[in-house]
């Protein structure tokens, strides 16, 4: 069964490879299509935010509804505007391992189920908030 798999994936695979037309410009069409179609770095850290359950603490700006207790994200932002390039990663390190101290007393609950990319697209687009 598993060698009856494989001859039908390698059989599959020669078919493509020998249908295509050798076109590099159709090739291109499709790749930037598949760039187009994929979210910025930004907008994509904003969704991963909003799945998340970081707006339980904090918001997007110090003048948006509702009393937080952790930083607003443009307070962060502007906190971290001129910092060393290690900035992301040690964000993304506190993130996910938690901390206390650098904004007050209240600790940030460590989030250790968020995957280390998910969380370096969420500190981008945090840090593209500086003004």
């Amino acid at each position: 069964m598993k060698k009856a798999i494989l001859v039908l994936l390698c059989g599959s695979a020669a078919i493509i490879a020998c249908n295509s037309n050798g076109s590099s410009s159709s090739k291109a069409a499709d790749s930037s299509k598949a760039v187009a179609a994929a979210p910025a770095p930004s907008e994509k850290g904003l969704e991963l935010i909003g799945a998340s359950d970081c707006t339980t603490c904090h918001r997007l700006h110090k003048e948006s509804a509702g009393a937080t207790i952790g930083p607003a994200y443009s307070d962060v932002a502007a906190k971290y505007a001129h910092a060393a390039d290690t900035t992301v990663d040690r964000l993304v390190h506190k993130i996910i391992t938690g901390g206390s101290g650098v904004w007050g007393v209240v600790p940030m609950t460590p989030h250790p189920a968020l995957a280390v990319a998910d969380v370096k697209e969420m500190v981008t687009y945090i840090l593209s908030l500086k003004k």
